[in-house]
């Protein structure tokens, strides 16, 4: 996988308003079924990560878990993100790809 790549499709994703950010709007959206895939930053406090693990299960939506705070806000251009939900299914499709090849 290649960091960059990965990265580069999430800013893409959100200048083309294909992203939903911070956990209370997730949560809301998540029972629309609109939300694909959904990015917890690693340093997400484990309170943060359990509100959205156990509302991502109710509504079978795989959650990423790879990326600090600051890379994710990085890729966004945000200055702080944790949560960050992916509403498109081609977005979600390659990023889940590019996220498989584990060139860790």
């Amino acid at each position: 996988m290649n960091l960059n790549k990965v990265l580069n499709l999430l800013g893409l994703a959100r200048r083309a308003g294909k992203v939903i950010l911070g956990t209370d709007s997730v949560i809301k959206v998540l029972p629309t079924k609109q939300i694909k895939l959904i990015f917890v930053a690693t340093d997400a406090s484990d309170a943060t990560y359990d509100k959205i693990d156990k509302k991502a299960y109710f509504y079978q939506v795989p959650i990423i878990n790879k990326y600090s705070t600051e890379e994710l806000s990085k890729a966004l251009g945000i200055e702080v993100i944790k949560i960050i939900g992916i509403s498109d299914l081609g977005f979600a499709k390659a990023l889940k790809k590019e996220i498989e090849r584990g060139d860790f």
